[in-house]
């Protein structure tokens, strides 16, 4: 009889999330597999909203997790910490993560060098301190929000690489535009004190931006210099401001060409008007509008009474897949502009927006069994503002996936036990998708159907209660299960591929990964499904920034 010649033999493949073997408990007393450091940080940087409470682990503890995890990475491997941070500030979409991780990095890098503990290979100062500022930098805000952090823990002296890489990227970032939107009073620092701080040098391609700069020192330090004649988009909004308040409604009617070239952004024309955003000042400025501010504006849209006709060009943005990618919008904005939007009207728009959001879902043959955590820990906010809990994403996911699969079972799972002594048992509830539906309709009757379960976390139990054979499974979940007799590593045949997407990052995972058929991603973007086909085709998975080349 053959042991290893079979139709169910799978070639071993590797992902980048690494068990060490190592055990643990999860932080509701079931079996835990540590991982490696590289594999902690990303975990934990992909879901970590800085200082945000976690249903586990206060804000504090898990800042102060992932700050050591940085600043042992950076010594130990900085090409790959570099290669993280960057790529966790761009297409992660994650801005105060990536900016306290490269502090955290030039900080732990000079503390080395100065401790004599540096490695002596050569390779130490390899310019990664500047480059890792430079490269989480990405909005022209930014460069002051890292002088704020920087000042506030480490005080006011600021090394070279932190000064040389704050002023690369002011030769990226800083335009007439970005002045205008980002340099404002209620800021710390204002352009003029960045520039005085880093003495960053005009880009040789941007002729203009000499005299730029020469403005952000003039109107920082009160000066009543005139604007130069290139900053013609300065000088635009110079003419709407020297408007007398009582002209600025005709001016909105007569001149709306004048806006745009002004850079007016709906916040600066709100102040302009001094007067309520009505109806035709949203149909002004929406032509203007990004991705990200007309999906937070619909309710806004709809209490104005904006056309059909202006609603229609709204919708023409949310359907264009390059305008949605640029946006850099997680996909469950989309999924709260829905929810927030009182009409009808932006329910078709926004899902084009979020299908394109979900571009990497790939198409999976055979049969999928796919359990979406719903547990209590699952109902805990991303984020301060409380409007996005971890069991939308896990639904949102799970559900997206379900509709791209041949074949696929979407179940619910929490807990069926009452009391902490209760053998463990499954709370489970399969979810019919809708054949040729919309996406967001079928989360709002996961929502409003009671497929959000609460109660506790048994996922060996709901594996073994919902598998059927099926060519593989995917778990969304935060991993913390409760003990069950048998682990959920051995619940399903080792010949059946299990990938857990982790939407949380504590510190212990439930399954081994990165061997044989188990795997584990993590994110709040649709980028680590990617991997899935690639490891079914027997080819190993790497880290996505590595991808990216």
């Amino acid at each position: 009889m053959s042991r290893f010649n079979t139709r169910s033999t799978r070639p071993a493949v590797h992902s980048p999330v690494t068990t060490t073997g190592e055990r643990a408990v999860t932080h509701e007393g079931g079996a835990g597999h540590l991982r490696d450091a590289k594999s902690e940080l990303f975990l934990l940087a992909v879901s970590n909203f800085v200082s945000q409470d976690a249903f586990y682990e206060k804000g504090s503890q898990r800042d102060d997790r992932y700050t050591q995890l940085v600043r042992k990475l950076a010594i130990e491997d900085p090409e790959w910490t570099v290669g993280l941070l960057g790529w966790l500030r761009r297409e992660g979409n994650m801005r105060t993560a990536a900016n306290v991780g490269a502090a955290e990095f030039v900080q732990a890098r000079l503390d080395a060098t100065r401790s004599a503990t540096a490695p002596t290979d050569g390779t130490f100062d390899a310019g990664f301190n500047r480059r890792v500022i430079d490269a989480v930098l990405q909005r022209a805000d930014e460069p002051g929000e890292m002088l704020g952090y920087w000042t506030s823990k480490y005080g006011r002296k600021l090394p070279k690489p932190v000064k040389r890489g704050i002023a690369d990227a002011i030769q990226r970032l800083y335009n007439e535009r970005s002045l205008l939107k980002y340099d404002t009073d209620s800021k710390g620092y204002r352009f003029g004190d960045v520039l005085n701080l880093v003495h960053a040098s005009p880009a040789d391609d941007k002729p203009w931006q000499g005299d730029l700069f020469k403005h952000a020192l003039d109107r920082r330090h009160g000066s009543n210099e005139e604007i130069p004649a290139r900053l013609s988009t300065l000088l635009a909004r110079e003419q709407l401001t020297s408007t007398p308040v009582d002209q600025r409604r005709q001016v909105l009617a007569d001149h709306t060409e004048l806006l745009h070239r002004a850079g007016m952004t709906w916040e600066a024309l709100a102040g302009w008007l001094q007067g309520p955003m009505d109806k035709q000042a949203w149909e002004a400025i929406i032509p203007s509008m990004g991705v990200m501010a007309l999906a937070r504006n619909l309710r806004n849209f709809d209490e104005a009474g904006v056309s059909d006709e202006v609603a229609a060009q709204v919708a023409a943005k949310f359907a264009d897949p390059e305008q949605v990618a640029r946006s850099r919008q997680l996909p469950m904005r989309f999924y709260s502009a829905f929810n927030a939007a009182p009409s009808l009207r932006w329910g078709h728009a926004l899902e084009k927006a979020l299908t394109a959001s979900l571009a990497n879902i790939p198409q999976l043959g055979g049969r999928t069994l796919i359990l979406v955590d719903t547990s209590s820990s699952m109902h805990e906010a991303f984020s301060k503002d409380g409007s996005l809990m971890r069991w939308d994403a896990a639904a949102l996911f799970g559900i997206a996936l379900g509709r791209r699969c041949a074949n696929a079972d979407v179940v619910s799972f929490s807990s069926a036990r009452y009391y902490m002594n209760d053998a463990p048992g499954a709370k489970t509830k399969t979810f019919p998708l809708t054949a040729g539906g919309s996406l967001l309709g079928d989360v709002k009757k996961w929502r409003d159907g009671g497929w959000f379960l609460g109660g506790g976390t048994d996922t060996a139990a709901a594996l073994r209660q919902e598998f059927r054979g099926h060519d593989r499974v995917v778990i969304v979940t935060d991993e913390q299960a409760g003990h069950d007799r048998v682990e959920l590593d051995q619940s399903i045949p080792q010949s059946t591929p299990m990938y857990t997407w982790n939407l949380a990052g504590y510190q212990a995972g439930h399954a081994p990964s990165s061997r044989g058929q188990r795997h584990t991603f993590g994110g709040l973007t649709d980028a680590a499904f990617r991997m899935v086909p690639l490891l079914e085709a027997g080819r190993d998975a790497t880290w996505p920034w590595m991808q990216e080349g």
